[in-house]
């Protein structure tokens, strides 16, 4: 490929051309085979929600017993909603009354034990760090929500949360006149396995976007940022970078399809796992457009709470593999 960079731009010296090819290189095998690990999953874990409905989530969660916890983590782990789909869902799990602990444990379990996320630590960081990833997260979760209903958390849930609304999605007639160009509601006839394979579709492109960001930057970063920069500001032995990281992760609102292939290229430039494990963790578990959408179900204290576990976990994430690996 280096042959066809210098005839298509014979200016270019010769270091520039050998960044060019390494991030085009890197781009290329990361979009082959994130597209195909994303549509994989995703077509998974909606076969995965025909049989697990919200129904059946709901009734599992309101368990007064102490599996109640766990059951609400795994049961995240494969409803993997963004942030404007948790909300009215946990609004529903209000109004079931749910156990308000197994409820938080979901509302953190959720977007941190997406599958997505867990599939794309897998092919670019390897299974030991997925394995990390995914007990520091199921376990500061469910300590988190058994902590926080301990401690009386719940009367900081906002009354009109407990409210019905008309604009639930629980009429099968509201989500079916609402679904984007008609691609949900289809034929009765037609096989719903095809069915899923479209909706599969429609999300990813949906998601191609972030997905192809993430992946640039990262390819970007690998063949253009200068190792030696990462490592000064990032390295190993920077103490400051992994909180750094945790909190630089919630704002930077950054999907994790996007922002594991971005770390790949940190990580290849020699930034600190321990750091990219706070960023992960910061960005997926929280962002400012979930922060105000909170807004509408729980009160500043309860607000305030949800951000320290998400940081916390973050941080602790990030000293604990440094430490251990």
């Amino acid at each position: 490929m280096k042959e066809l960079l210098a005839k298509a731009f014979p200016s270019f010296s010769e270091q520039t051309l050998i960044m060019l090819d390494q991030t085009l290189g890197m781009f290329a095998y990361l979009a082959v085979e994130l597209t195909i690990l994303f549509l994989a999953i995703s077509y998974l874990v909606g076969v995965l929600q025909m049989f697990i409905t919200p129904q059946r989530v709901r009734q599992t969660m309101s368990s007064q017993n102490g599996r109640g916890y766990i059951i609400a983590a795994l049961l995240g782990a494969i409803t993997p909603f963004c942030s404007c789909s948790t909300i009215p869902f946990l609004k529903g799990l209000l109004r079931a009354r749910a156990g308000f602990g197994p409820l938080l444990v979901f509302l953190f379990a959720s977007p941190l034990l997406n599958p997505i996320v867990i599939g794309l630590l897998v092919v670019t960081f390897g299974l030991a760090v997925a394995i990390f990833y995914f007990s520091v997260a199921l376990i500061v979760s469910v300590s988190a929500g058994f902590v926080l209903e301990k401690l009386g958390f719940e009367r900081y849930v906002r009354d009109e949360a407990y409210r019905e609304v008309n604009t639930s999605c629980a009429s099968k007639r509201s989500c079916d006149t609402s679904s984007a160009s008609g691609e949900i509601t289809q034929n009765v006839q037609e096989n719903r396995w095809i069915t899923l394979w479209h909706t599969t579709w429609k999300d990813f492109k949906q998601t191609l976007p972030y997905l192809l960001m993430g992946i640039s930057i990262g390819a970007f970063i690998y063949g253009f940022v200068p190792t030696q920069l990462i490592v000064e500001y990032a390295g190993e032995n920077k103490w400051y970078a992994i909180p750094i990281a945790a909190v630089i992760g919630i704002p930077l609102y950054i999907r994790a399809s996007a922002i594991i292939p971005l770390s790949a290229g940190l990580v290849q430039k020699g930034m600190a796992l321990g750091s990219v494990m706070a960023l992960i963790i910061g960005s997926a578990g929280a962002s400012l457009t979930e922060v105000i959408l909170l807004k509408s179900i729980f009160k500043m204290q309860m607000i305030i709470a949800f951000l320290c576990v998400v940081l916390g976990m973050a941080i602790t994430a990030g000293y604990l593999y440094s430490v251990i690996f």
